[in-house]
C-alpha cells in the first residue's frame, strides 16, 4: 500500500524512450502522428498527438536535449540543456567555463 502512495506522489518522470507512429486517417487525406512517451524505464506510459509541425519539432528537442522529463500533471515536456547541432555543447561549456567580461 505504501509503494503505491508514493507512485502516486511522482507527478514528474524521466522520458527514458520515445516510440513514433503515423496513422492513416482515410485514403487520401492528412495523417496523425502520435508520440509514445515511455517514462522511467516503462514505470509509466503516456501517448501524445501533436499536429504534425509540432511533431517535428519535438522530436528535434528530443534529439537535442540532454535529457527530457514530463511532468504527468501539467502535461509538459521538460528539456534539459538543448544544444544546437552546429557545436553548441562547446559553445554552452565554454560560456559556463569562461565567464563573460565586458
Amino acid at each position: 500500500m505504501a509503494e503505491r502512495n508514493v507512485e502516486q506522489q511522482i507527478q514528474v518522470r524521466q522520458v527514458t524512450d520515445v516510440h513514433a507512429n503515423w496513422n492513416e486517417e482515410g485514403r487520401g487525406e492528412p495523417g496523425k502522428f502520435s508520440l509514445q512517451l515511455i517514462l522511467d524505464d516503462g514505470a509509466e506510459e503516456y501517448a501524445i498527438r501533436p499536429p504534425a509541425e509540432d511533431t517535428k519539432v519535438i522530436l528535434k528537442m528530443l534529439a537535442s536535449a540532454e535529457s527530457v522529463t514530463f511532468d504527468l500533471t501539467n502535461k509538459v515536456l521538460i528539456p534539459s540543456k538543448i544544444v544546437s547541432q552546429q557545436g553548441g555543447r562547446a559553445r554552452a561549456k565554454r560560456a559556463v567555463e569562461e565567464p563573460a567580461t565586458d
